[in-house]
């Protein structure tokens, strides 16, 4: 741990040293750091993404148009947006926290369901990807990067927005998308409602031999997410906003978690989120005080043919306020508490409930070409005590370039599933996942320094080396019955028997670069061209080499693209990833996760009059077989035919 501090302090300290002066020149403003400052000034990666993205990019879900940013790695269980773990920079799936409009909306069941966004796709004014640590300013669970969807009845400047789409494709595919907007005067509303749903291809893993014959399956989904919200301007510059949102999805899910032969499991999901914002911005400062409240429902059952039915009902509350000052032209500070409480009702993980404070303070210094960003929160929370979480971010930018750098702590509860899944079953059979209630909180430090280029006007190009060591990292572990005694809380476990029993790795380092590209030529009324490309290369060393099943699904190599071709009346989006990670195999169903596999989708828009557009979209161009997750193959080429309407004033 020494030894690492002091490499990251001296990259810190040589990176932000490194050189000329100049005029700055990214000057897109952002929030995820908690404050209103340009990329370049934050001293973090970070990439945004406008909610145009989503309506032409050859993809059908938000975790679709994530999978094709650099340095973002989404696991996806089904295609359309079904089920999607998302990691970045060698991280777990639980590493990673997601807002709405900066509310956390991690769900205290289990990381798979940070996915399930309760944000129709129209409603998306724009999406900040912060790559890194980030626990200092928002608390647990920001250890590889954080995920900020903004929508537009808290920041849209359009006065009116009329969006209806709707599409029909193979294996029964149909999806309505929609989405009213409008900002007259002091009052500002929206709505929005997206549909997708289909009986789906036919699936079986992908056999090693022809000795296990699996019978193939269906896949099929209905998702459903609705959003209402209001936003008003009272009067000396206060103004308070409310948004709810419901998303409901019933989908196969056979291997999804295991890898038995008994599976056959379904699962249906609902949740609700409401946030209410009361907020005014002054001249010098600003004040937000919030309130929210998410709610969410789990049934799922492993098979039909015995009694396997497990039911979840978590709740989350949360309070939060913050300030934001500026003290003169060179420093500007913000400040803020949070309170929030959890709870679960579960029949296999009993009733639980935790209660959680923060507190945090950060400056933003800006002199010349320097911008530096101290920061400190402590937090206290039932399940891991008292935290104190530092963190320094820093750049130096020129006419033409950025160079920057950035060291933090951060930390990571054991969600419900980790802490009790099957602690209220009894005679378990081996190969089950076992909870363990006594799980320490992760804790790691992140370093990073990072180098932007800028050749022109309309090119970017970006380098970022990172390291993170962490403590107590959390994982299942294949574990023989007679080690795990009575540490759990579950019935009975057979004699002799392995499990997959969660536990506290002692330490892992992770290590890795990035490269992020992204060039654009505009071109008037003649052919724009847009690309991005990343790479980034991580890597995880375990001590005691212990075999774990989070960490095996990381990438080592990952590369995307993101081409966009277009003039005014037809455009074109190709998509591509490759992905190259560890080969595993699961014996019992008698499949293999291959080490690599390419992606390309595809997506084609012609505009039939201003308003009117007809799109068609290929998702697995070359019908690759392949797996996010071992054992739960995806579907091979599908087509998409839609056609919609889009007013913008």
């Amino acid at each position: 741990m020494k030894k690492f501090l002091v490499w990251a302090l001296l990259s810190i300290t040589y990176g932000i040293s490194w050189g000329q002066s100049g005029v700055l020149m990214d000057t897109v403003q952002v929030t995820a750091m908690q404050m209103p400052l340009t990329v370049s000034e934050t001293g973090r990666s970070i990439t945004v993404l406008q909610g145009e993205a989503l309506q032409n990019r050859g993809v059908n879900s938000i975790d679709e148009l994530l999978q094709f940013v650099g340095g973002v790695e989404v696991q996806s269980r089904g295609a359309f947006g079904v089920q999607a773990d998302i990691l970045m920079r060698g991280s777990t799936f639980t590493q990673v926290l997601v807002l709405v409009n900066g509310i956390r909306i991690n769900d205290a069941l289990t990381g798979h369901f940070n996915g399930y966004l309760p944000v129709p796709i129209h409603t998306i004014e724009r999406i900040e990807v912060l790559r890194g640590s980030a626990s200092a300013v928002y608390g647990p669970d920001a250890v590889g990067g954080v995920i900020n969807i903004i929508t537009k009845v808290f920041e849209c400047s359009n006065t009116k927005e009329l969006h209806v789409f709707g599409a029909g494709g193979q294996y029964g595919l149909r999806e309505f998308s929609g989405a009213y907007i409008r900002n007259k005067g002091r009052l500002a509303i929206e709505l929005g409602l997206d549909n997708r749903s289909a009986e789906g291809p036919l699936l079986e893993p992908q056999a090693l031999d022809d000795v296990i014959q699996l019978e193939p399956y269906n896949s099929s989904f209905d998702i459903r997410t609705f959003s209402a919200g209001i936003r008003y301007h009272i009067k000396n510059g206060w103004k308070a906003a409310l948004r709810t949102a419901t998303d409901a999805r019933d989908f196969d899910a056979r291997y999804f978690y295991t890898g038995s032969t008994f599976d056959k499991s379904y699962e249906r999901v609902n949740q609700s989120f409401t946030h209410f914002q009361l907020s005014k911005v002054g001249q010098t400062a600003s004040t937000d005080i919030n309130f929210s409240y998410k709610y969410n429902t789990d049934e799922f059952i492993f098979s039909p043919d015995f009694p396997s039915t497990n039911n979840h009902t978590t709740e989350a509350l949360m309070f939060l306020a913050n300030q934001y000052r500026s003290i003169n032209d060179v420093v500007t500070i913000k400040y803020g508490i949070q309170v929030d409480r959890r709870s679960i009702e579960s029949n296999d993980r009993g009733n639980h409930e935790d209660l959680h404070f923060g507190a945090y303070a950060l400056a933003s210094i800006q002199q010349g070409n320097w911008s530096i960003i101290p920061n400190i929160r402590v937090d206290q929370d039932e399940n891991y005590g008292l935290q104190v979480l530092p963190s320094v971010n820093a750049s130096y930018s020129t006419t033409n370039s950025v160079t920057r750098a950035s060291l933090g702590r951060s930390i990571r509860a054991a969600d419900y599933t980790e802490r009790y899944v099957s602690n209220n079953l009894v005679d378990l059979t081996p190969g089950r996942s076992v909870g363990n209630p006594e799980l320490a909180a992760e804790q790691s430090w992140t370093a990073e320094i990072g180098y932007d280029q800028f050749i022109g006007s309309n090119w970017k190009m970006g380098l970022t080396i990172f390291g993170r060591q962490s403590e107590n990292l959390i994982d299942y572990v294949l574990t023989n019955e007679s080690a795990i005694g009575d540490i759990s809380e579950t019935g009975s476990l057979q004699s002799g028997a392995d499990y997959f029993f969660a536990n506290n790795i002692a330490s892992v380092s992770t290590i890795g670069l990035e490269f992020l590209n992204d060039w654009r030529v505009f071109d008037g009324d003649k052919t724009d061209v847009d690309w991005q490309l990343g790479y980034q290369f991580s890597q995880n060393e375990i001590a005691d080499d212990i075999s774990s099943v989070y960490l095996a699904n990381a990438a080592g190599h990952l590369l995307t693209n993101r081409i966009r071709i277009g003039t005014p009346r037809v455009s074109f989006d190709i998509n591509h990833l490759y992905k190259n990670r560890p080969e595993r195999i699961a014996s019992a169903i008698d499949t293999r996760l291959a080490a690599q596999y390419s992606l390309f989708n595809l997506g084609a828009r012609t505009q039939i009059f201003k308003w009117l557009h007809v799109d068609f979209t290929i998702h697995n161009v070359l019908d690759t077989n392949y797996q996010n997750i071992l054992g739960a193959p995806m579907p091979g080429r599908w087509f998409k035919f839609g056609i919609g309407l889009r007013r913008v004033k």
